[in-house]
């Protein structure tokens, strides 16, 4: 997993410095009840095809979903849910191919608007320090096994604050994940405030500010935060 922001925020840290009436309900005489195994055959033919699967494909994907794994993991996607239940080697590389792909077509959308934003921002407010967008990573960010610091934080949390002080007065970069954010800006700006958070670093994207958005669970890591942690060939660890 990339941590690198890839990236999870909003718009800020700007502080830093600075009754319709109900529908009508539809005619039960005017129920399509024939065309409706027709249009859900065609919306599943649709969704396959929008995952790279097949039709047949896509049936077992629902069918593992109506199972344990979805009672588990009822989010997960079809590309992980096949891939975890491959039922052979072929099958397990054909999914975690087709996710690769997933993955750099959805990263490179989303790289290509973190462009379109910055530039924004910096028009409208420039010399401000703003957070990466959810998915994006952020510029000056280092590549995956670059040895980048990622340090997952949250909120009330006193060991959280001075870890992240002694990372500040040591000059180390890294990028800081709040845990419990709750997509808001207002809690993690006030949070990097609280903290000591230089402004500066953050423009200069030495330290950046994301929203955790479930990355912390999905490592799997034991221990309370903060977590400190490195990707260490290929593997997250704690530091």
């Amino acid at each position: 997993m990339n941590l690198r922001p890839l990236l999870a925020a909003v718009v800020l840290f700007a502080a830093f410095g600075a009754s319709a009436q109900p529908a009508p309900v539809t005619n039960s005489r005017m129920v399509p009840a024939q065309v409706q195994p027709g249009t859900d055959a065609a919306l599943d033919e649709r969704q396959a095809r929008e995952w790279g699967l097949h039709p047949e494909e896509w049936a077992r994907y629902r069918q593992l979903m109506q199972g344990p794994l979805g009672v588990y993991s009822p989010q997960l996607d079809p590309l992980t849910a096949l891939g975890i239940e491959a039922r052979s080697e072929e099958e397990r590389r054909r999914y975690a191919e087709l996710q690769v792909q997933a993955e750099a077509r959805r990263v490179g959308k989303t790289l290509a608007y973190q462009r379109a934003y910055d530039a924004a921002w910096q028009r409208l407010f420039p010399g401000q320090p703003r957070v990466s967008l959810p998915g994006a990573k952020a510029q000056g960010a280092g590549n995956t096994g670059s040895g980048r610091l990622a340090v997952f934080v949250k909120a009330d949390c006193a060991p959280c604050a001075q870890r992240v002080h002694q990372l500040q007065a040591a000059g180390t970069a890294f990028d800081l994940y709040m845990v419990g954010s709750r997509q808001d800006d207002a809690r993690i700006r006030q949070w990097a405030t609280q903290a000591g958070i230089d402004p500066a670093r953050v423009r200069a994207r030495t330290i950046t500010l994301n929203h955790d958005a479930g990355r912390w669970l999905s490592l799997g890591l034991p221990g309370d935060l903060p977590a400190v942690v490195r990707e260490v060939n290929g593997q997250w660890q704690r530091q």
